[in-house]
């Protein structure tokens, strides 16, 4: 049965005023909602809108320096082995390895879940019963092809070198921090060579170890994310890294802020946003990924400004604690 804009009891407004996930959906996509995977989609938000309003949602955590620097967007040519973002006087510098190359697209999915289960389990060392826990994880279908597409995401992952460093001025000195690190020290994963269908049998276990300055980092400055968005957003990396951001720089903020969409301290300077720097282009990009971050957060203060060259955003809280 082919599903029509009425099969799906939303009204246009709620009761609090706020436009339905399904209005907000159709301008951020641009078309309507006709097949079951947009229905799922649809459901999804509702689900998760309705856990930020009891406070109830599935909290995860995301390592600092990816947060406030975005790795790449989309595949980055396989000559291209080193990578830099920049955001304020925070540094993130990448170096892939020549065999597998850099971390890109849903490869940002593995330091989050790596970040929320060391957090979860106060353990540097995590440990996934079978290549189906992992999956589940991760979000993914349980298919051999979502696993090895997992497996190529961890080699890019554990083969890339990060340095991350800060740089500012105090009223007495100049304070310089570097740190250079691997993400894991250690990783033992199952797979098929023989390509088959199927992920590897229950009984193997896979075992990963986070390095020392991974999981100090990791530990020291954990920031909050919602896990079902991250999981949702798993397929739309630029619209995940906006969400990320913009959850812990609305948090942090203290009064109303204006940032450079472009330039050295610019906003294309931070997320993994790099095939997307020229400003027409970008500006689209930016309210597209905007239409739908506000589907999941629908009160999210960031604005494009009038001028079209900033970004502005006022205090606001994406991650709500209960307070019972």
């Amino acid at each position: 049965m082919t599903a029509t804009s009425t099969a799906i009891p939303i009204n246009d407004r709620g009761r609090d005023g706020l436009k339905s996930a399904r209005s907000i959906v159709e301008d951020a996509f641009g078309e309507f909602l006709v097949s079951k995977r947009q229905v799922r989609h649809v459901e999804a938000i509702e689900l998760v809108r309705e856990r930020r309003d009891k406070a109830q949602q599935l909290l995860g955590f995301a390592a600092r320096p990816f947060v406030l620097c975005g790795l790449p967007v989309r595949r980055p040519a396989y000559s291209s082995l080193v990578y830099e973002r920049r955001n304020g006087s925070f540094t993130l510098q990448i170096t892939g390895h020549p065999q597998f190359g850099l971390p890109f697209g849903q490869d940002r999915l593995v330091p989050i879940f790596l970040a929320t289960l060391a957090v979860r389990q106060q353990s540097q060392i995590i440990r996934f019963k079978s290549a189906a826990q992992m999956l589940d994880t991760f979000g993914m279908a349980k298919g051999g092809k979502e696993y090895r597409r997992l497996v190529a995401a961890f080699e890019r992952i554990f083969g890339a070198t990060i340095f991350f460093g800060t740089d500012s001025t105090g009223p007495q000195a100049r304070v310089v921090q570097r740190s250079r690190f691997n993400f894991l020290r250690e990783a033992k994963i199952w797979y098929n060579r023989d390509r088959s269908p199927s992920v590897p049998r229950e009984d193997f276990e896979n075992t990963i170890v986070l390095s020392d300055e991974f999981y100090a980092e990791v530990m020291a400055h954990p920031i909050p994310v919602d896990i079902e968005v991250v999981k949702i957003f798993g397929s739309a990396p630029g619209a995940l890294d906006l969400f990320v951001w913009l959850a812990y720089r609305c948090f942090v903020a203290k009064g109303e802020e204006r940032i450079p969409l472009f330039g050295e301290y610019g906003l294309t300077a931070q997320l993994g946003s790099a095939a997307y720097t020229r400003p027409r282009r970008f500006r689209a990009m930016l309210e597209q990924w905007l239409g739908q971050v506000r589907a999941f957060w629908p009160e999210c203060p960031a604005r494009i400004s009038s001028d079209r060259m900033y970004l502005r955003l006022t205090p606001a809280t994406a991650i709500l604690r209960r307070t019972d």
